[in-house]
C-alpha cells in the first residue's frame, strides 16, 4: 500500500492564521456561500467550539496537512450530517498556492475512507458548481455518481450557474 501524500487532523488553537488566509480568500467565497471577509475574533470563537461532538453539531472540520512537512495545506468538510440516514456533504478546500500537487485527491480519499470506517456513514454527497470543471474532475475520480443538476441554482459575479449534484454510496 502506497502512503498517502497527506494526512487529516483535528484543528488546534495554532490554525488561526491559517484559517484566516483560508476564508479570507475571495477566490474561493463562490464555492463556500461566502460574500465577506471573516474576521480573527470570529475565527478565534469558532475554535474554541470546534472540537463540539459530531453527533451533536452534526459537522466536522479537518485539516489537511502535507506528510512532508506536516503543514497544513487545506480543510476537508463534512456538514449536514443526517443521524438517521447516515449520510453528509462533503467539501474540501486547498490553499491556492498548494493546488495542483495531488493533495486534493490523497485528502478526498483519506476522507471517503474516514466517513466511511470511523464515522461508519451510509453515503456522503456534495454539490459542486457546473463550471467549476477542476472539482468536478475530482469527485468523479473518487467515484462520486452525478445523480443531478439544479439549474440556475447558484447565483455568480456574472449571472447564475447550475449546481451538479454528486453522491457517493459507501
Amino acid at each position: 500500500m502506497v502512503a498517502s501524500p497527506v494526512f487529516l487532523r483535528a484543528l488546534e488553537d495554532s490554525d488561526l492564521d491559517f484559517l484566516y488566509a483560508l476564508e479570507n480568500d475571495p477566490e474561493i467565497w463562490g464555492v463556500s456561500d461566502t460574500i465577506a471577509p471573516v474576521s480573527r475574533y470570529a475565527l478565534r470563537e469558532y475554535l474554541a467550539h470546534a472540537n463540539a461532538d459530531f453527533y451533536e453539531v452534526r459537522q466536522l472540520r479537518l485539516v489537511i496537512c502535507a506528510q512532508t512537512d506536516q503543514r497544513p495545506v487545506g480543510i476537508l468538510d463534512i456538514f449536514d450530517f443526517q443521524p438517521l440516514h447516515l449520510r453528509a456533504g462533503l467539501g474540501i478546500t486547498i490553499l491556492s498556492a498548494e493546488r495542483r500537487r495531488g493533495y486534493a485527491v490523497a485528502a478526498l480519499a483519506v476522507g471517503v475512507e474516514y466517513a466511511r470506517l470511523t464515522l461508519r456513514l451510509h453515503q456522503l454527497y456534495c454539490t459542486v458548481a457546473a463550471t467549476n470543471q477542476a472539482s468536478l474532475r475530482l469527485f468523479r475520480k473518487a467515484s462520486f455518481r452525478r445523480i443531478g443538476v439544479r439549474q440556475d441554482w447558484l447565483r455568480t459575479a456574472v449571472g447564475w450557474d447550475a449546481a451538479v449534484e454528486l453522491q457517493k454510496i459507501l
